[in-house]
């Protein structure tokens, strides 16, 4: 009987303990464990609160030809990119690294990935299908999306705050940055990580891991 009540108690401290000790991981800094940035315009409201830039409502159609709205994103951590199917370039390499992340976090439901294309005339449902079975992107994990150009390239603009554009000269006609965007549950932009490097790739599953813990942890205040 007294083994068993040690047991709970020994439980109980630990569940109290494990979320202080991640708060103070993530508070001070400790080795990978900083808290990330929010990136984009801030402004403080009357009540003294921060408010942040978030991604804007966006509907767009995916590889299903069902339309999908970044609301569906709501409370998940995801990374999303910019591509095309046709791309002779950085692209493929951006799919790799994207393959990569989507093996690392598969089995986490609250996470996702989302790539948009920036060629959507030719870019339809069904071409975004067989290029999502080429990448060997999970249905349920990883998202890709096609649309009106126009909206898409606001998005990209006035939302990710990276480019995506029709170019002739560029490679492919279409120009469009290498960057993951690294987004919070909040939908709001934690990091950018060039899409095409293996280093930068393993620095995105730090930041990553970091959002996971901190969506359970809260981040410290600071002080006025």
């Amino acid at each position: 009987m007294q083994n068993s009540n040690r047991k709970k108690a020994l439980i109980l401290i630990l569940i109290l303990l494990v979320p202080s000790l991640l708060y103070l991981v993530l508070s001070t800094g400790t080795n990978n464990f900083k808290p990330l940035l929010i990136y984009g315009p801030k402004e403080v409201n009357a009540n003294g609160d921060t408010l942040y830039h978030q991604i804007p409502n966006f509907v767009l159609t995916d590889q299903n030809g069902i339309e999908f709205t970044n609301s569906y994103l709501d409370s998940n951590i995801y990374v999303a990119s910019f591509f095309f199917a046709t791309c002779p370039t950085i692209c493929p390499k951006m799919a790799t690294n994207m393959l990569q992340v989507q093996d690392r976090f598969r089995d986490r439901k609250d996470f996702k990935l989302l790539s948009i294309t920036v060629n959507p005339e030719h870019d339809t449902p069904e071409v975004l299908k067989e290029y999502a079975q080429k990448v060997h992107a999970m249905e349920d994990k990883w998202t890709f999306l096609s649309g009106d150009k126009d909206k898409i390239y606001d998005v990209a603009f006035n939302g990710y705050f990276v480019s995506a554009q029709k170019d002739s000269i560029a490679p492919g006609g279409f120009l469009h940055s290498a960057n993951i965007i690294l987004i919070d549950g909040k939908g709001r932009i934690r990091g950018y990580f060039d899409g095409t490097s293996a280093s930068e790739t393993n620095d995105l599953f730090d930041a990553i891991e970091i959002l996971l813990v901190e969506k359970y942890v809260p981040r410290k205040k600071k002080r006025k």
